[in-house]
C-alpha cells in the first residue's frame, strides 16, 4: 500500500525539470514496476498528497486503509516506526494504527511492525528490537530498491544505503557471535501491543522504549564505573 503520490519528491538529474503531475506519473510507474519484479500479489496506490495524509481531520486515507485491510486480511502489517523523523511517515503510521484499531477484532492482523527509513532502530534495547532476517535473494532485494530511479538519481543513493544498512545490522546485531548466518537484517519495533490495548497511546508506547534505552545506557555506565559511581 503506497499512501502518497510522490508529488513533493526532490528532483535531480533527468527528473529535475518535471512538474508535480509528471513526477506523480513517474512514481506510479516505478511502484508498478516494483510489483512486477517482486511478483507482488497486489499493490494499492492511494494517491494522496502528503499534506492530506498529515491532516488528521481528513478521514479519507484512514477509511481507504480500512477497506484494504478488510479485503486483504493480512496476517502481518509492516509500516513506518513511530520514531521516524519524516513527518509524512509518522502520519501514515498513525493512520495505519487507527485503521487497524477500528477493525473488528477478528479482522485485525496477528502482528504489526514499525520499520526503519528515516531513523535507524539500532538504538532499541535487545528485548525491544525485532530482527528480521532478510538474507538471501540479494539480487532481487537490490532490484526492488534500484527500480525507483527517480529517487536514486543524483547524490541520494537510497539503493546503496538501504542494502548497506541491512548488511551493517547483520554484522553488528550480536557483538560476541562469530557464527551468524545472517547477511542482511532489518530492525523493527513490535507495535502489536497497540492493537491489543486501545488505551495505549502511540506516544506512550514509543517513549517507554526511549526510556528503556536511556536506562540501559545509564546502568551500563554505572556498572562499569569505579565504585559504581560514574
Amino acid at each position: 500500500m503506497t499512501v502518497t503520490n510522490g508529488a513533493g519528491t526532490p528532483r535531480d538529474g533527468i527528473y529535475a525539470g518535471l512538474t508535480e503531475a509528471e513526477m506523480i506519473g513517474v512514481r506510479r510507474k516505478e511502484q508498478k514496476k516494483a510489483a512486477i519484479i517482486g511478483e507482488y500479489a497486489g499493490v494499492a496506490l492511494l494517491d494522496y498528497p502528503s499534506a492530506t495524509v498529515k491532516d488528521m481531520g481528513c478521514r479519507e486515507p484512514t477509511e481507504d486503509m480500512k477497506t484494504l485491510f478488510i479485503r486483504a486480511r493480512p496476517r502481518i502489517v509492516y509500516t513506518h516506526n513511530p520514531a521516524d523523523r519524516h513527518d509524512t511517515h509518522v502520519a501514515v503510521m498513525l493512520r495505519v494504527v487507527a485503521a487497524l484499531r477500528e477493525l473488528p477484532e477478528e479482522a485485525r492482523p496477528a502482528a504489526l511492525y514499525g520499520m526503519e527509513v528515516w531513523r535507524d532502530l539500532d538504538w532499541l534495547v535487545e528485548d525491544d528490537k525485532v530482527c528480521h532476517d532478510v538474507s538471501g535473494h540479494d539480487n532481487l532485494a537490490s532490484a526492488l530498491v534500484e527500480v525507483f530511479d527517480s529517487q536514486n538519481c543524483g547524490r541520494k543513493r537510497y539503493d546503496l544505503a538501504a542494502m548497506a544498512r541491512r548488511r551493517a545490522h547483520a554484522v553488528y546485531a550480536r557483538s560476541h557471535s562469530q557464527n551468524d548466518t545472517w547477511t542482511h537484517v532489518a530492525f523493527g519495533m513490535d507495535m502489536t501491543p497497540l492493537l491489543r490495548d486501545p488505551a495505549l497511546s502511540v506516544m506512550d508506547y514509543t517513549l517507554h522504549r526511549v526510556e528503556r534505552f536511556r536506562d540501559d545506557i545509564a546502568q551500563r555506565i554505572e556498572r562499569l564505573s569505579p565504585g559504581g559511581r560514574p
